[in-house]
């Protein structure tokens, strides 16, 4: 950077900034939302630039806080029996502190280890659902629900997707509830505006305030089905499981994971995209489970050399490695080296691109792949089957109006 750049300058630099994210934001907001619903408005009036940008920031983080929750879980776990009780385990004082962390059995006895965990979560239905990771309730024996008034409830899974790190826990409300809105991470361009509102390092209802830094990021080793939004608001540990959102208060991705070499946030968080959390909600709610598409098709990446050595013109597509006898893909014909490189007319940027769209097909569709098969181009019609892998999960929760 230049470091004699004028102050002048800048300051001009600044106000030209927000004179034009004012612009963009006078009219953003719905002018009326129904009773309940957690979104942003705001009334600009004579309001300068830089304070309808203020307004904005500060209008998301009042009215959704009441819908972001701190998610608390315990895992229990039995010590073996110690031979006999340690020195000075007669104190009161000690044994207050085993039974504080270990549970109400004494060392002497088989202690109960009760690890804690926390996270967040979002609620996105007046029954009590909320919206957090997988790896957030993974193993939890115990889960507690604090809202945003200090109140707590115990939680109980819904569902789980360890596929896409999401869950869906549920609590019984006692009063109306503030429910947050989903909004269309489609629509996102890179340089938006992203707020995250969060329990870091089990700080309550934190908000911090980044940009969308990309979209469509794969191979963060996270989850199986990986298109993350990147942001550089600050996402820390207890993050997990909590909203993304834009400047219209609309949640946009569920904050799942950090790129770190120290544990703290370097600006580089990632969220799941709110569309694929909603193909993937509506099923843990009404089964509990994931139900995907399936080929039976193994892929390899298209590298520069391979898509040179097998002629595909742009570079873009996905391999054939191998075919599962009697899958779909075997039975409709898909060879060793066959490059994907549509998938019912949608083109086909990377294996795990063509990993997506199967999964998102509904069971029974026929859909017609593009394959180029020694430089020449062909079409393949194949019937998606259910994934056999995605075992039968415990029977859902049914929540009550």
């Amino acid at each position: 950077m230049n470091r004699t750049l004028l102050p002048g300058a800048l300051v001009a630099l600044l106000v030209a900034v927000a004179a034009g994210a004012g612009y963009v934001l006078h009219g953003v907001f719905p002018g009326k939302m129904a009773p309940g619903t957690a979104s942003a408005r705001a009334s600009f009036g004579g309001a300068s630039p830089a304070e309808s940008l203020q307004a904005a920031f500060v209008g998301v983080s009042e009215h959704l806080r009441p819908a972001v929750v701190n998610v608390g879980i315990i895992q229990k776990a039995h010590a073996r029996r110690a031979p006999g009780p340690p020195q000075g385990s007669d104190d009161p004082f000690f044994q207050d502190f085993f039974k504080q962390f270990f549970g109400q059995d004494s060392p002497s006895g088989a202690p109960e280890f009760r690890r804690p965990g926390l996270g967040s979560g979002v609620i996105f239905d007046k029954r009590g659902l909320i919206l957090t990771n997988f790896h957030v309730i993974k193993g939890a024996d115990e889960i507690t629900v604090k809202m945003a008034d200090k109140r707590e409830y115990t939680g109980q899974v819904v569902g789980t997707d360890p596929k896409t790190d999401l869950a869906v826990v549920r609590f019984q409300p006692d009063r109306d509830l503030t429910i947050a809105t989903l909004g269309n991470s489609d629509a996102l361009r890179v340089g938006e505006w992203a707020i995250a509102i969060g329990n870091p390092f089990g700080l309550d209802q934190t908000v911090t305030v980044g940009v969308i830094s990309a979209t469509g990021r794969s191979d963060v080793g996270v989850a199986t089905y990986e298109n993350f939004i990147q942001t550089d608001a600050s996402i820390n540990p207890g993050n997990s499981g909590g909203p993304l959102l834009n400047l219209k208060g609309e949640v946009i991705g569920i904050n799942t994971a950090i790129f770190s070499q120290s544990g703290g946030s370097i600006g580089i968080g990632f969220a799941i995209p709110i569309n694929m959390v909603k193909r993937v909600v509506d099923q843990l709610v009404d089964k509990g489970k994931v139900v995907r598409g399936w080929l039976g098709v193994s892929l390899q990446p298209l590298s520069p050399e391979l898509a040179e050595s097998l002629g595909v013109p742009d570079k873009q597509g996905a391999v054939v490695g191998s075919t599962m006898a009697g899958s779909p893909a075997a039975s409709a014909g898909l060879q060793q080296n066959d490059v994907i490189l549509a998938y019912d007319k949608t083109p086909v940027e990377s294996s795990q691109h063509f990993q997506r769209l199967t999964a998102e097909t509904k069971v029974g569709s026929k859909v017609v792949l593009q394959v180029l098969r020694k430089k020449q181009k062909m079409d393949i019609t194949v019937t998606v089957a259910e994934s056999p892998d995605e075992g039968p999960r415990r029977p859902p929760a049914a929540p009550k109006s």
